[in-house]
């Protein structure tokens, strides 16, 4: 009856919550694996281990723990046991390594947060964490057959990396942390949550000698995905606590806050010196003209005065049609003077502003364009995410890729992005004046996933709100901060350029 039992509850179960750090955030991509071999609808044999998601859909184990289902794959059903949710899954091995002791398992019907390989250092002594459910605990507080199918946490241990070694030709990894027979397919963890290694197998200990743990290595781990055509996420920065990382970033936000300052001071004054010096110039321009005018006018007055003055020396000889013409041309002459003098410049200048040079600095508010942003190693923590540029489109008033409305605040415009098909919240940043991009992440458990959307309610996906709708934004921001635990998992922090 109990192993009926078995194969008919494939299906049900129930979710325990995981707390919110970076190895809880990973565990929730553990999986128990379970396999139930079946001969003439009757349960013959049943087996249990370890595995971890590399993709939504995909886990990894070692190739021992489904080693029948390999074999005989009409008669072993592989079950999937989630750390979350309601439900088990039945899956399909879809690439076995036995010499790397490493298989690739395919299911249906859930997305798992996926787990990601760390390819930085690691050095002996390091500290590691293994994540997977021991065969021994599970003896011991197994009430019933069904409890190996009901999703549940997976069982923590820590210990240190004790060194590399090589093992039926195959690198593995030497370590300290506690682990047993369920262990097997389980990720061996950096403190920050990235995968280093797969346990797969432990030393006896005889005569109360100390048990050691083996995990395939990571460069086992990276072939065997590569060879299987499986895409994965690798993470190769060192880890940093969280508090750290917001506290140096917080001093870097400062440092740029201000040379962006300190840059818009210098782009005042010079447009200070700019308009200036078209003024000046101007002003010189028209005194010069004015000059000018008043030499002109003098010239003719002088001019005209000569004329006139022939006018009596051709009296004098009879020439008086020629002595009237000399004074008409002379009078004229002298009028004209009189006038340009009397309509010369005065020589202040009233310079229009489409006369003055363009301002060097962008108004808070305005658009920037196609942006590509480029990750600051130094300023992010990564346990799971892409480091890949980041495309945006910065518009006018907070407006990010012509649909997405921002909330400003003190230069500052940010928006926080509950996803309806993932266990992530994301609090995106943006800085027009430092062209400083951020996105801080918080990965989530089921429960608090759920909370989260609850809080979010309905958002438009528009830009150009009015103050009312601005308003409940606002709020809605608010009351998702309120339910966020109170560190992130990850900070990627990115510098924005003209995609130009």
């Amino acid at each position: 009856m109990i192993r009926l039992l078995l194969l008919l509850a494939l299906t049900f179960g129930l979710a325990s919550s995981a707390s919110a750090d970076d190895i809880a955030a990973t565990g929730r991509g553990v999986v128990r694996v379970v396999t139930i071999a079946v001969v003439d609808d009757q349960v013959v044999g049943f087996g249990h281990g370890s595995g971890f998601a590399v993709a939504p859909n995909r886990i990894v184990t070692n190739a021992h723990v489904v080693d029948l289902a390999e074999r005989y794959p009409d008669n072993v059903v592989v079950g999937i046991v989630p750390t979350e949710g309601t439900k088990s899954y039945q899956g399909k091995v879809i690439a076995y390594d036995s010499q790397r002791d490493l298989a690739l398992i395919e299911f249906t019907g859930a997305r798992l947060p996926p787990s990601a390989l760390y390819t930085g250092p690691m050095n002996e002594g390091d500290a590691v964490v293994s994540l997977g459910f021991p065969g021994n605990v599970d003896l011991a507080t197994a009430r019933s057959a069904a409890d190996y199918i009901r999703p549940m946490t997976p069982v923590r241990s820590e210990g240190v990396l004790s060194g590399r070694r090589v093992l039926s030709d195959i690198e593995v990894l030497l370590h300290t942390a506690s682990i047993a027979r369920g262990n097997s397919g389980g990720p061996l963890l950096d403190r920050c949550g990235r995968v280093i290694g797969v346990n797969s197998a432990i030393t006896r200990g005889e005569e109360g000698d100390s048990t050691f743990g083996f995990a395939i290595a990571d460069t086992e781990l990276a072939g065997f995905l590569r060879d299987s055509k499986q895409p994965y996420a690798s993470i190769g920065t060192g880890c940093t606590s969280i508090e750290d990382r917001l506290r140096q970033d917080s001093d870097a936000d400062a440092r740029a806050t201000a040379d962006a300052a300190s840059a818009r001071r210098d782009a005042a004054a010079q447009d200070a010196l700019a308009r200036e010096g078209a003024v000046e110039k101007a002003r010189t321009e028209a005194a010069h003209t004015r000059e000018n005018v008043m030499a002109i006018a003098g010239l003719l007055l002088v001019a005209g005065a000569l004329v006139i003055g022939s006018a009596g020396l051709l009296e004098s000889r009879g020439q008086r049609r020629q002595a009237i013409w000399a004074v008409s041309i002379g009078g004229v002459a002298v009028l004209v003077a009189i006038i340009v003098f009397v309509l010369r410049p005065s020589g202040e200048v009233d310079v229009p502003l489409s006369a003055l040079p363009k301002s060097r600095l962008a108004t808070p508010d305005a658009a920037l364009g196609k942006l590509m942003c480029t990750l600051i190693p130094e300023r992010s923590r990564i346990t799971i995410s892409s480091s890949e540029d980041v495309p945006i489109e910065w518009g006018a008033k907070g407006c990010m890729n012509r649909k997405t409305q921002y909330v400003g605040a003190n230069g500052r415009y940010d928006r926080v992005l509950v996803p309806d098909n993932e266990q992530t919240v994301s609090v995106l940043s943006f800085d027009p004046a430092t062209r400083i991009y951020s996105n801080t992440r918080y990965l989530m458990s089921a429960a608090g996933m759920a909370a989260a959307r609850t809080a979010r309610g309905v958002v438009p996906n528009v830009c150009g709100m009015d103050d009312t709708a601005l308003a409940k934004l606002t709020s809605q921001r608010a009351a998702i901060r309120a339910v966020l635990p109170p560190l992130p998992n990850e900070k990627l922090v990115y510098s924005c350029k003209s995609a130009r």
